[in-house]
């Protein structure tokens, strides 16, 4: 008996002993394994939209790299065409998910997210930050905590855009929206803001007419129209109307803030018509170091939505998984709030911020986040707790300027 009991015990501490190895082994493996975040964006639809914004993407892969990178790795980064469309999205999604990714930025447009969130990244425990998905209906989404964004909800915008065209002078408007998660919740977000006469009319993708919408929404004597859709989409609305003689007056909502809007029907007719979008803050501490490097490395500065936001996603889930020590998908996403909260050391960004960042984090200490869009300071929904959005105008010469920058907290 004595010597069965012998032969367990060693059995016993062999086995506990080859556990205590196995276990920094598999540690080691996800440690050394390089990162790979995936960027999702429109690509077919508006690839002039997703040009500027992996533009973002790539220069925050390029910072966090020439900092060390993640966890002694470089980061590598992938990219997805995501569609504005639910069903390819999902596709685009699991593939990548295949694909061994460890985190992902986007989806651009709020259906595609919505879909993406609920049914692969949710429940594949995937960390996913859309940099401009701005519907309400994600704050809700059933996304086992997995789903962040680095620009405000259209429960922020829809009030802004109903303020300014009060401003304008309009008391008696029709509206045309998207009918998706995107253009009914910005819709609804004005509409509850809105004290005045209001027909509001959805399209969907692909009419080759818009007359119908447009004449119902302006039965009711409007003076002027919101558009709540698309760039593309936009486009042939505002220039049916026009062509018609059913609007001259127009105001719009972030989708449609697209140069080639006023390039095509031009300034004369465009000229002094306002819209809102989600902003970076114009106080950012980050914002003229990185837009040095932004121009060193593209020669231009961003003329589209989102960029910034796009660059802090990226950084974001870098940062995240270098805090937790590991890629894992659920030790990653505890650490978001960590790394975009107070508490921790200020750090910006920047290439240097970036760096600095990653450093830290090396030695176990925390960071806050301040990134160039925003402060990254979630809440329980994963939706920013402060951020800002802008009014802006197209301009009779063809150009977007900002008017002015509205905060929201």
């Amino acid at each position: 008996m004595a010597v069965g009991r012998l032969r367990l015990t060693r059995w016993v501490t062999i086995c506990v002993i080859v556990a205590a190895l196995l276990v920094p082994g598999c540690d080691r493996a996800n440690r050394s394994e390089p990162m790979k975040i995936a960027l999702m964006l429109d690509y077919s639809g508006a690839p002039d939209v997703s040009a500027d914004r992996q533009r973002g993407f790539d220069l925050a892969i390029r910072h966090i790299n020439d900092g060390g990178g993640v966890l002694g790795q470089p980061v590598r980064g992938v990219t997805r065409d995501a569609t504005r469309t639910p069903g390819p999205a999902v596709e685009a999604a699991q593939r990548l998910l295949e694909e061994g990714v460890h985190a992902i930025v986007g989806p651009n447009a709020s259906a595609a997210a919505l879909a993406v969130v609920e049914q692969v990244t949710g429940p594949a425990a995937i960390p996913t930050i859309s940099p401009s998905a701005t519907s309400p209906q994600l704050t809700e989404a059933v996304d086992s905590d997995f789903f962040f964004r680095t620009t405000l909800s259209d429960t922020a915008q829809g009030p802004v855009l109903a303020r300014v065209t009060r401003d304008r002078g309009f008391d008696n408007v029709g509206l045309v929206y998207h009918d998706d998660p995107y253009g009914r919740g910005l819709a609804a977000s004005f509409a509850d803001a809105w004290d005045g006469w209001l027909e509001a009319v959805a399209v969907v993708g692909g009419q080759a007419s818009y007359l119908q919408e447009l004449r119902r929404s302006a039965s009711g004597g409007a003076q002027a129209l919101v558009v709540v859709t698309f760039g593309d989409q936009a486009l042939a609305i505002v220039s049916e109307a026009l062509d018609e003689g059913v609007y001259t007056q127009f105001l719009f909502g972030d989708a449609a803030k697209r140069p080639r809007l006023v390039e095509e029907i031009g300034g004369a007719a465009l000229g002094d018509m306002y819209g809102t979008a989600g902003a970076p803050s114009p106080d950012s501490v980050a914002g003229p170091a990185w837009e040095d490097s932004f121009l060193a490395e593209y020669g231009e500065l961003p003329v589209m939505t989102y960029v910034r936001e796009t660059y802090d996603a990226t950084v974001a889930l870098a940062l995240a998984a270098q805090a937790a020590g590991s890629l894992d998908g659920a030790a990653l996403r505890d650490r978001l709030r960590d790394i975009g909260g107070p508490g921790g050391q200020v750090v910006l960004g920047t290439a240097e911020g970036a760096a600095e960042a990653l450093r830290l984090l090396a030695d176990g200490r925390d960071v806050d986040y301040e990134g160039v869009g925003s402060s990254l300071d979630w809440d329980e929904h994963g939706d920013l707790r402060r951020g800002h959005i802008e009014v802006w105008r197209f301009t009779r010469d063809g150009r977007i300027e900002t008017v002015e920058t509205v905060l929201f907290e």
